[in-house]
Order: structure tokens, then sequence, then C-alpha cells
């Protein structure tokens, strides 16, 4: 579907410029990047207190993502969950709360960094329903129709090919799963300049489609929308939020079903 992958931009070059910047924001997050990190942010997306309190600080202070979801997701005790891009963990520690010992949650993330670090705040804090793994979101290491939600905060924008991560998350899904994600999109298309800055793609902005073709993307792998809303997020660095003004980069929530 043409408007979610771009062929301006080296895809190597992206990855390990992606890469540079998400192992910063796992073992340095208090650094200036384009994006705001930490409790503060996950607070004012809409994370309640009381459960990041019950979610190892480490995992909270590299929180990157970019909306509130888990009211759309609905997760039950004992569901299977898979987290795309799970980075330091805050999101698939978060999912193990509502699953419950007697669920599981899965991460993936393609940073060595953050599953580094993901991993050792898990051993540390004995979340033992939680398992993280090496691998990219448009190829899962998983087999069909084992995971009861698949979500993502902040993420998929990050890659080229969002046809092949929608078809993945569908196929993974059971019948009746739901897909429940935040994500950066934009109400204008983006000029090719800012497409192929790698600097504005690893920040969440040049990666960005339209709206629209975003959910036709969603619904070409088979999933129905059943809910997009916007969430209360903004960049920080002077050029991230000349792009946001100029062609209405926003983040939204979406939740979406498997027939």
């Amino acid at each position: 579907m043409a408007g979610t992958t771009s062929a301006a931009i080296d895809q190597d070059v992206l990855t390990g410029k992606v890469q540079d910047m998400y192992r910063a924001v796992a073992r340095t997050p208090a650094q200036e990047f384009h994006f705001e990190t930490g409790r503060a942010l996950a607070e004012r997306l809409g994370y309640p207190p009381e459960d990041l309190d019950r979610i190892p600080p480490g995992a909270i202070e590299s929180f990157a993502g970019v909306g509130w979801f888990f009211d759309l997701a609905d997760l039950q005790a004992g569901e299977a969950v898979l987290d795309l891009g799970s980075g330091s963990g805050m999101d698939a520690f978060f999912a193990a709360l509502r699953v419950g010992p007697t669920g599981r949650v899965a991460g993936i993330d393609m940073t060595d960094a953050q599953l580094e670090k993901a991993e050792r705040l898990r051993e540390e804090h004995g979340i033992d329903h939680v398992a993280f793994r090496a691998g990219r979101i448009e190829q899962l290491p998983f087999p069909d129709a084992v995971f009861d939600a698949v979500i993502s905060n902040g993420v998929i924008n990050l890659t080229p090919d969002k046809e092949a991560v929608f078809a993945e998350a569908a196929r993974v899904l059971r019948p009746g799963g739901r897909l429940a994600i935040a994500d950066i999109v934009t109400e204008e298309a983006l000029t090719e300049a800012i497409v192929s800055n790698v600097d504005l793609w690893a920040s969440c902005i040049g990666g960005a489609p339209r709206r629209e073709v975003y959910e036709r993307a969603i619904t070409a792998a088979g999933l129905r929308v059943e809910h997009v809303r916007p969430n209360r997020y903004e960049f920080l660095s002077e050029q991230a939020r000349n792009a946001s003004e100029q062609y209405g980069v926003r983040s939204v929530s979406v939740l979406a079903r498997k027939p």
C-alpha cells in the first residue's frame, strides 16, 4: 500500500540510527532527545501512578511511549500478550500486572541495550511471566494465532514497512484478538526532505504516515479498526515541534480486532 513504505530512506542507515538513539534511551535516559522520557510523561499520558509504583523504576526512566492504550486493550487475567518494540520493558511489565501470573507477556526489540536492561530488570524483580526476545517486528519469531493481544507504543512509525508489521500482528493474533497501540501519524503528507531525514525518522516523525493511510494498512492486514483517539503528546525539540505544527503530526491510540 503506497504511503507507508519509503524508498527515500536507506533502511540500514535508519536501523543503525534508531538503535543508536534507543540505546541512549536505555543507558542515559536523562539526556535530551527530540521526545520526552520517564515517569512524568507516563503519568501525563494516562498511566495510573499506583500501577507505575509496581513497575521497576529502571523501566519507567527509559519509557519513551507516545500514548495510553491499555484501557482499549482490556487485558484479562491469563491472557497472552506481545509487545512490539518493548524497549526497556515498561509496557511489558505493565501488561504483566493486568494478565497476572497465569498469563504471559512477550516483548520483542532490536536494540541490544534495551533488551539487556529489560532482561536485567525482569530478573532482579522476579517477573517470571515476562520474556524478552531479540528480533524485528516485521518478522516475528512466533507461531500463528498464539496471542490474545498485541500492543505497541510509538514504535511502528519507526519501520519503513508498516504493512509487514500489521500483517505479522494479525498472523500471531488468535481469532477475536486485539491490536492496541499508540503511534504517530500525520494530517498532511510529509515532504521528501523530512521523510529522508534519518534523525527525524528515529525521533518518530519522519516515518509517520497520514492517519488514513495508517488505518488502511491495518485493515489490509485483515484487522477491523474499532476505535481511534488522540493522545496528549508533544515533541520537545524545535525541529520536531515545527514539523508537528506544519504537517499535523499527532499521537493516536488505536484498537483493532482480528475477526
